[in-house]
């Protein structure tokens, strides 16, 4: 099984669900960009903004203004951006970003000519909002894989229309409040969630990380969700996610490595007994 690439989550925010305003000043941010990396994750993603029910809208500027005291110090680690504003996305990929990650799934066909001249990767993530951040809607569980479905058939289609590279799109299908206010769409999400490589061929990032949920499911604090987390993403992974965003990187490659080497041993040849093939 191929590990997945871990994106580790930086906030630069003051309201985000589970870490606000922890990493709000540049020098905080920086050092928590480092920290996830030494800690395996693969990319640093900074969110300007946070994107759930009850968040404070924050303008482009703000976003940018955010942004500008901590990408010049990332020297070394790959990075993106969490915007759906396209004039932050367009200062992320001028200025170096790996990949764009929008929670709106890139809605604008008029923006697409110039994303086609960028080279950053765009993480294209389905809503059932469609527009903006999060909001408490309730869904039937029964539709969110035709509302999934249906989303990325036009979305991907009107995209590589514009000239934008079909291997530059990561699909995201969205988890938590993106999807349903109840636990039961995400849960229906996550597993089966290896119909969207199956269906597009394309990799596939998820973010369960400390989400609602979860803690709907288990009925833990937001303190101890950390090994409600871990399951999903192992799940996850073991559908063929190739990225996992998350909060914390070095649970979950702690947890990768430890399974790699029980399944490397278990693949191995049985050993022979040592009274086998003696001479009778």
């Amino acid at each position: 099984m191929v590990r997945p690439r871990l994106v580790g989550i930086v906030n630069v925010t003051r309201d985000s669900f589970s870490d606000g305003g922890l990493c709000l000043s540049p020098g905080d941010a920086i050092t928590r960009a480092r920290e996830l990396r030494m800690a395996g994750a693969d990319v640093v993603e900074l969110g300007p903004a946070s994107s759930h029910p009850d968040a404070e809208k924050v303008s482009p500027g703000e976003e940018i203004e955010r942004l500008t005291g901590v990408i010049d110090a990332l020297e070394g680690i790959s990075w993106g951006v969490d915007s759906y504003h396209p004039e932050t996305q367009r200062f992320a990929a001028t200025r170096g970003a790996s990949y764009l990650n929008d929670i709106q799934g890139f809605p604008d066909p008029r923006q697409y000519g110039e994303l086609a001249g960028f080279t950053c990767r765009l993480m294209v993530m389905h809503s059932i909002q469609r527009h903006g951040p999060a909001t408490r809607v309730r869904t039937d569980p029964r539709s969110i894989w035709s509302s999934i479905e249906d989303f990325f058939d036009e979305r991907i289609a009107g995209l590589e229309a514009a000239g934008i590279a079909r291997d530059r799109l990561i699909l995201d299908p969205g988890l938590g409040y993106f999807l349903g206010s109840t636990p039961e769409p995400s849960v229906a999400v996550l597993g089966q969630l290896g119909r969207l490589k199956a269906r597009y061929g394309l990799p596939v990032l998820v973010s369960p990380s400390r989400k609602s949920f979860l803690r709907a499911i288990t009925g833990t604090s937001l303190a101890g969700i950390g090994p409600a987390t871990l399951a999903a993403e192992l799940t996850a992974t073991d559908q063929g996610a190739a990225y996992i965003r998350t909060h914390d990187p070095a649970a979950l490659s702690d947890a990768l490595a430890v399974r790699a080497a029980l399944t490397a041993y278990r693949m191995r040849p049985a050993p022979v007994p040592e009274d086998e093939g003696r001479p009778g």
